[in-house]
């Protein structure tokens, strides 16, 4: 099995040991992102709304490193420390995807690094 890593140079590096997406056997699994702002490496104000769209710039900025788009996304895993915030997700998360839709799974969590509202990871056929 080989595995090549996928890095974009829009992102901060991540700051563990794990690569923003790997391309093994004809999918790229894309880590978790959070909204953090690549250029304060900070999270971005403004709460779950604004968190989910930086989380897609950042999502976004993989994808194009590895040659692909959002239209690729076979499957989405979301990550939300308060499922009051589902609504509002699926408001910004409805406006990046069209049908059909990406399988998707939901989970509550008690913590996200930075202490981010939401994570997302992405699964996409190569």
């Amino acid at each position: 099995m080989s595995r090549i890593a996928i890095t974009s140079p829009e992102l901060t590096p991540p700051v563990g040991p794990f690569s923003q997406a790997i391309k093994v056997d004809g999918f790229i699994y894309f880590s978790g992102q959070v909204g953090q702002d690549p250029t304060t490496g900070k999270l971005v104000a403004g709460g779950i709304a604004a968190e989910v769209g930086r989380v897609f710039e950042n999502l976004s900025a993989v994808l194009r490193a590895a040659g692909k788009g959002l239209d690729d996304v076979v499957r989405a895993g979301v990550y939300l420390t308060n499922m009051s915030d589902y609504v509002a997700l699926n408001g910004v998360y409805a406006r990046h995807f069209s049908q059909p839709f990406p399988a998707r799974t939901v989970i509550g969590v008690a913590a996200l690094p930075l202490g981010a509202c939401v994570e997302i990871d992405l699964v996409v056929k190569a």
